[in-house]
């Protein structure tokens, strides 16, 4: 299992997009929650921060080894985040990866965090 927090910034002058990707996010929940099984995604949440008037976003997710890449997906939302990130995230600043000190989570939650075998 993988437990990731990394920050990203935002292009100047996107944050209208970004307000509007993730609302489309939130409208399309039935659409998101098919993209997660393919990505061995058990948990994704994405936070907001303002430094210095410079928009950051935060990606926390929980997922297993093995799952497929947003980029490697034929899935049309996919193709829609692929789109988002290079039209919003900035390039020119690398992510920063946070380094996980503690993980707490109840065994019967860590033990159904699995990946769907699919017959």
């Amino acid at each position: 299992m993988r437990i990731e927090l990394t920050r990203f910034r935002v292009r100047e002058g996107a944050r209208a997009k970004v307000d509007e990707w993730m609302a489309f996010l939130n409208e399309n929940e039935d659409a998101v929650r098919e993209t997660l099984e393919p990505e061995e995604m058990y948990v994704e949440t994405i936070f907001h921060e303002v430094v210095d008037n410079v928009d950051y976003l935060y990606w926390y997710s929980v997922q297993g080894e093995s799952g497929q890449s947003v980029n490697h997906s034929e899935h049309w939302l996919d193709k829609h985040h692929v789109a988002f990130w290079k039209e919003c995230i900035d390039d020119t600043y690398p992510g920063e990866d946070l380094t996980p000190r503690v993980h707490m989570v109840p065994q019967r939650v860590e033990a159904a965090m699995v990946p769907l075998v699919c017959e």
